[in-house]
């Protein structure tokens, strides 16, 4: 009866929460754009914002849920690479945030798992599933951030060269790009835009730009600045002649996808077949195939099976993977 009650519970709270989201929420988000474009019209900002801007030119770092796991997650390794990938993720949270998140992913999935199957080696599997599910969303907002970094990149590079061929310094042509250029790669600039604006030397804030994207065509273009301040040189030339190579880069690297096709194809056709010949199989002769799963043998065959095929695809992945 506890199990049915919590279940029930669930179920109800899902569905209502579902129907709140859908009802109500793009309203929510409709006021709140209206919001913000009328105050970027108008120029009115909040009270919060002109007494921290009139108080201090510091940066303050944001807060988590909870302080005292802020300060404990930031003296670890873990705090440090969590912090790396939320500033590459481009998500509003903390470190402290997400290891709560994960604490309270395995949490739910340890439960329920225990709630709709009775295998044991289910409960830590779903737990383990439940507490890399931040990091994963957080991996994968990451990457797609960066490949728009890597695709605006090149415009961004092509306005430095312009602005600087126009008469202006390097900074204020880093401040135009800021303005000019969509997320993410403006509001990357505008990070160290401001951080050499408030005192920071350029060579450590365009070393902080490289480290916190972390692409080869960042360094590049970090390496290329400092040396052209050092030495001399014509920059615009310089930029002008790396947006040339990353576009040709993307140019290949297109080709290379065309080319590769048929092996990703091909890892996804042998990922995806084995799953659905067993789902086609529990409708066709479902006593046949629940032998697979109540027996011993059937379950070690079933887990070596799932063990081979990740193995497979990653496999597969590696060998079109091709660096360009």
């Amino acid at each position: 009866m506890l199990i049915a009650l919590v279940t029930f519970i669930f179920v109800v709270g899902l569905v209502m929460g579902t129907y709140a989201a859908i009802v109500h929420l793009p309203g929510f988000l409709a006021n709140r754009e209206m919001d913000r474009r009328l105050k970027d019209v108008s120029g009115v900002r909040s009270s919060a914002e002109d007494s921290l801007e009139e108080g201090t030119v510091v940066r303050v770092e944001k807060s988590g849920p909870l302080p005292i796991l802020d300060r404990v997650v930031a003296t670890s390794n873990l705090g440090g690479r969590l912090k790396h990938l939320i500033d590459q993720s481009g998500v509003q949270t903390t470190p402290s945030a997400i290891v709560m998140a994960s604490i309270l992913g395995a949490v739910i999935g340890f439960l329920l798992a225990a709630l709709f199957t009775t295998q044991v080696i289910a409960q830590p599997i779903a737990a383990l599933l439940g507490m890399f599910a931040p990091i994963a969303y957080l991996r994968h907002k990451a990457t797609k951030r960066l490949k728009r970094f890597e695709e605006q990149f090149p415009e961004a590079l092509d306005l430095l060269s312009r602005a600087i061929r126009a008469g202006h310094a390097f900074q204020t042509a880093m401040g135009m790009v800021a303005d000019e250029l969509p997320e993410p790669v403006g509001p990357e600039f505008k990070k160290t835009f401001d951080q050499q604006n408030f005192g920071l030397p350029l060579k450590d804030a365009l070393n902080e730009l490289a480290d916190r994207i972390g692409l080869l065509d960042v360094r590049f273009f970090v390496t290329a600045v400092l040396i052209q301040r050092d030495t001399g040189g014509n920059l615009s030339e310089i930029l002008d002649n790396l947006a040339h190579v990353v576009r040709e880069r993307f140019k290949i690297l297109r080709q290379v996808r065309v080319h590769t096709a048929h092996g990703r194809f091909t890892g996804y056709v042998l990922l995806g077949l084995p799953a659905l010949l067993a789902c086609a199989l529990m409708f066709i002769n479902p006593e046949h195939m629940g032998l697979l799963f109540k027996e011993r043998m059937g379950q070690i065959m079933v887990l070596g099976a799932i063990i081979m095929q990740t193995i497979g695809y990653f496999w597969i992945r590696q060998v079109i993977k091709i660096e360009v």
